[in-house]
């Protein structure tokens, strides 16, 4: 059975090909662009298996969902741009017998640059092959994830890898990304306070660095703990704010109805 395969991009052109390279063997690509600067649709103009579709970013699980909708096959295999199959596990996809009440998880290895991390983060499995009429991502703006009731899940035995970091800058920026994702994809449903901010990332660190034991990791250990540290901080401050400005907002707004309830 044929197989899609479905990415979102921005920007990724530091790791896109070699992801596209890994992928020659699947007659079906499309890559979902949502507003790069870089040359990463010069880059996906290179492979004849990708299809390049422009659109816009709505939150990761949204926008991969409107991606799958393009996909030539219902049978997706979705992926990041800065994602590089092995051939070991490309032949072990195209030899499944897929069934369409079931999903299937690969294990990821995560680097920062190519060094793999075994602590901070370690190798992580996760769902990532399914059939978009059984299911699909959750509507989440960030930690999107396929969604698994009612179906079964199954799980691949190689691996695949990760680059998601190529510099410290990066970090920098993505932090501010998600923990605006999340606080807009949160306001109004979770509440926060400059105390939540202040504990959660110490924690963070805490957990990445010691009970992780990112510390073995070396300097590059030191990074990411401190990166988790800034982003929990920073997701619940803006929560915090967000939240604040919507209950001055519908304050001011319970008032003007109000006032014109007695006109």
């Amino acid at each position: 059975m044929s197989i899609s395969v479905v990415i979102i991009v921005k920007n990724g052109g530091s790791i896109l090909h070699r992801c596209l390279e890994s992928l020659r063997t699947f007659d079906d690509v499309v890559l979902y662009n949502n507003g790069s600067t870089d040359d990463t649709a010069l880059i996906a103009a290179s492979y004849l298996n990708v299809r390049l579709v422009e659109g816009e970013f709505i939150g990761f699980g949204p926008t991969k969902n409107t991606a799958a909708e393009y996909a030539k096959y219902d049978w997706i295999l979705s992926l990041d741009a800065d994602e590089v199959l092995e051939s070991a596990i490309v032949q072990e996809i195209k030899g499944l017998v897929l069934e369409a009440k079931t999903v299937y998880t690969l294990l990821r290895k995560n680097f920062y640059k190519s060094t793999e991390i075994a602590h901070c983060w370690g190798a992580d499995e996760i769902v990532r092959i399914y059939n978009r009429t059984t299911t699909r991502y959750s509507d989440k703006a960030v930690h999107e994830h396929i969604l698994t009731n009612g179906v079964s899940i199954q799980k691949l035995s190689h691996s695949f890898s990760h680059y998601p970091y190529q510099s410290i800058s990066e970090f920098i920026l993505k932090a501010d990304r998600y923990s605006t994702l999340f606080a807009e994809d949160n306001v109004g449903k979770k509440s926060s306070s400059p105390i939540k901010a202040f504990f959660s990332g110490h924690y963070s660190f805490f957990r990445t660095y010691i009970l992780r034991r990112g510390f073995l990791d070396g300097y590059m250990g030191l990074i990411i703990a401190f990166s988790h540290m800034v982003t929990n901080f920073y997701k619940y401050i803006k929560l915090y704010e967000m939240n604040m400005a919507q209950k001055k907002k519908m304050l001011y707004e319970e008032r003007i109805k109000s006032d014109l309830d007695k006109i």
